[in-house]
């Protein structure tokens, strides 16, 4: 029996000013990628591009195209990434352009730019701009600590704050540092070390010793928050999934007049001691709601490392769900008959 699904077809035309190759690739890469991700005929001639097939897909596709022609027009490098997270955010059929998340620049710094990514890491920058206290939640890879970290560069240098404030618990030596050999500066550092790694991506190098020593940098353990109030800064609190429910709010409460706060981290991971409830687990039923505050929630299709960083992320998630569901029926079989739980085996 003939297919009688209804077909369309299309017909692009790249303006003369564009590189054809910039579009479609060297050897045509980018076309061959655009091709396996859809399903629609795709035939290019000269500066023109055809799509025919099914209508819903030769509409996406030619959006995705014009999305990438503007990318072009802002004079934006096409790659694999660029057009893999294009698609992706076109199938998620927001209002958002792909071109828009794309060609955001947060700084730039010794030729290379820092931007958002995913459609979810846009709508974490543009939360940041527009509120007091963000929350970035998500798992590792989505950028929600480097994004933070870029924005608060680019506070400082629009002169919109003026110092950064960079902070995480040392929770991870528990009590223990006492044990560790150096000062207690150098029993700290590792645990601030991600935090200065990221800052070089985004300042001078040689200036850092000096932004630090007067103070308009400071990256610093939890613990020495306390008793403090930040004003004309911009607070980043990492980790946050490590702080206890009072550390989590004897940090909120040091905010101060023309600041700035964002706290990210990632549920998943608690390192905090058997009994000890996490400060940013608590906080999201506590503050949800209040004006100027907002959560920012990224997931697996926001990380921005390696692919498989991302299958990892899902991996680990499906088996804490199975966890959860056995220990669920274990905990009903215990209550119930002694046959009921037999029988759920």
């Amino acid at each position: 029996m003939a297919d009688r699904r209804p077909t369309t077809s299309t017909l692009i035309v790249v303006p003369g000013g564009h590189n054809m190759v910039g579009l479609l690739g060297s050897s045509d890469e980018l076309l061959r990628l655009i091709e396996r991700s859809f399903s629609c005929d795709i035939h290019v001639r000269g500066n023109e591009i055809t799509l025919a097939g099914e209508p819903a897909e030769v509409a996406l596709a030619a959006r995705l195209f014009e999305e990438l022609i503007t990318l072009l027009e802002r004079r934006e490098v096409l790659t694999p990434d660029a057009i893999q997270r294009s698609i992706a955010m076109l199938r998620e059929q927001t209002d958002e352009r792909p071109a828009d998340v794309l060609s955001m620049n947060i700084i730039s710094s010794r030729g290379r730019t820092i931007r958002p990514k995913t459609l979810n890491q846009k709508r974490y920058v543009d939360a940041i701009d527009d509120h007091t206290i963000v929350f970035g939640i998500g798992p590792a890879g989505t950028g929600k600590t480097y994004l933070a970290m870029a924005k608060a560069v680019q506070a400082l240098q629009a002169k919109q704050v003026n110092r950064i404030i960079l902070t995480r618990p040392a929770v991870e030596a528990g009590e223990r540092l006492g044990f560790l050999p150096g000062t207690l500066n150098e029993k700290i550092d590792p645990y601030l070390r991600p935090l200065y790694d990221a800052l070089h991506d985004m300042v001078d190098p040689e200036s850092i010793p000096r932004l630090t020593a007067s103070g308009v940098i400071e990256v610093a353990p939890l613990a020495y928050m306390r008793g403090r109030t930040l004003n004309d800064s911009f607070i980043v609190l990492d980790e946050a999934q490590n702080t206890s429910a009072e550390q989590m709010k004897m940090f909120l409460t040091r905010l101060g007049f023309g600041s700035r706060m964002v706290v990210t981290g990632d549920v998943t991971q608690v390192d905090l001691p058997a009994g000890t409830r996490s400060g940013l687990r608590m906080v999201q039923g506590i503050l949800e709601g209040i004006e100027d505050v907002r959560f920012c929630r990224l997931t697996s299709k926001d990380v921005v490392r390696h692919r498989l960083v991302s299958d990892i992320v899902d991996a680990y998630a499906r088996h804490d769900a199975e966890v959860a569901a056995e220990s669920g029926q274990s905990g009903r079989g215990a209550s119930g008959p002694r046959r009921s739980s037999r029988s759920s085996r």
